[in-house]
């Protein structure tokens, strides 16, 4: 999914638990920033094959058990779980991103797993087949994402349930939603500049 939908599920999760333990602004920015913190990896996307940025070691499983142990030793002995809670919300992040086009979970097999709803078996295949349809590579992701009427109303069903849950649980969070924009103008943008290139 992308960045914006990760920002939305963050402000919703960390927005409920913080009706429950109330946390301080340090508190929820470090569970909320750890729901999409990974997704940052992007920006070193060309040193990956095929650019792909899930096939980093940050969108595998590992950063965020190693903080779930860490966060439930703490919070064992400290009785203070806004650590453990925090790796939840990253373990919530590579979750969500194995329904798209899967990552590599497990990270040593180099391979993205997952239920991989926007790309079929024979066009995982036959990558370099699909990107040959189109100018830029990255076109063929943006093309089947943007096209699938699901994903646009998850979008917009997730970012009303991000303002609504903000709204009710945690109102002094609520200029957070700005990042929401951000991540929304990031994607927005480099969908119109892709468009631009294949029509060009």
């Amino acid at each position: 999914m992308h960045i914006n939908i990760h920002i939305a599920i963050g402000l919703i999760s960390t927005s409920i638990l913080n009706y429950f333990f109330n946390f301080t602004l340090l508190e929820y920015l470090l569970i909320f920033f750890l729901a999409f913190l990974c997704d940052l990896d992007i920006l070193f996307y060309r040193f990956t094959k095929n650019n792909n940025h899930r096939l980093f070691i940050t969108h595998s499983i590992i950063p965020s058990i190693i903080l779930i142990i860490i966060g439930g030793i703490i919070g064992i002995y400290f009785n203070y779980y806004v650590l453990l809670l925090g790796g939840l919300s990253y373990l919530l992040h590579i979750i969500i991103d194995t329904f798209d086009w899967g990552t590599n979970v497990f990270y040593f097999p180099k391979k993205q797993v997952g239920f991989k709803l926007l790309i079929s078996k024979e066009e995982l295949e036959n990558l370099p087949y699909y990107f040959s349809q189109y100018k830029h590579p990255q076109s063929f992701f943006d093309s089947k994402y943007y096209k699938n009427k699901v994903i646009i109303i998850i979008e917009i069903i997730l970012f009303l349930c991000m303002v609504i849950t903000v709204l009710l649980y945690a109102f002094e969070y609520f200029l957070l939603i700005i990042l929401y924009f951000i991540g929304l103008w990031f994607h927005l943008s480099r969908h119109y500049h892709l468009k631009k290139i294949e029509k060009s």
